[in-house]
């Protein structure tokens, strides 16, 4: 099964494809939807619900996941997070996918073994879990840590459960 994961971001939005199989979790791709710096607020979202759209058109997911807003100090910023992050939502829920929600947290328990793991450790694990040749952009490594954490998620274990039930 394919899952997307997605770090969502007003200037930069992390995508992470990758397939369980098994116990086995496979690359498929990675990046970062970057709108033009210049582009108002509405433009950027456009963007970003645009470039989600075409990468489900492209790898057709089965399942996404998506980190939760975090309280910024910031309040301009945080509202901003959540415009993005909405945006992204939206692009997923049209393509009718079913949507796991993680805290950083829920995250980097799943990827590292521990909550408050440092962002470098994150990335560390996502390079080894995934076979990776290198460390991915740090929005598309957390995409993929997203993705990672739905694939051992209960979540997603019901949602297959439910998709058994409903054939």
């Amino acid at each position: 099964m394919r899952i997307i994961g997605i770090d969502p971001g007003s200037r930069a939005t992390g995508y992470g494809l990758i397939v369980k199989e098994g116990n086995r979790l496979i690359h498929i791709d990675n990046g970062v939807i970057r709108p033009p710096e210049k582009a108002e607020l509405a433009e950027r979202l456009l963007y970003i619900f645009c470039g989600i759209n075409k990468i489900i058109n492209e790898y057709s997911p089965h399942y996404a996941a998506i980190e939760q807003v975090f309280m910024a100090q910031n309040a301009q910023s945080a509202l901003k997070l959540g415009q993005a992050r909405g945006a992204a939502l939206l692009a997923l829920a049209n393509a009718g996918l079913n949507i796991g929600e993680y805290s950083a947290m829920q995250v980097k328990s799943s990827v590292v073994g521990y909550g408050r793991a440092a962002k470098n450790q994150v990335q560390q694990m996502v390079k080894a879990l995934l076979k990776l040749p290198e460390i991915a952009q740090e929005d598309a490594s957390d995409a993929l840590a997203v993705a990672i954490c739905h694939a051992h998620s209960t979540n997603l274990r019901k949602q297959l459960a439910e998709a058994g039930r409903n054939r």
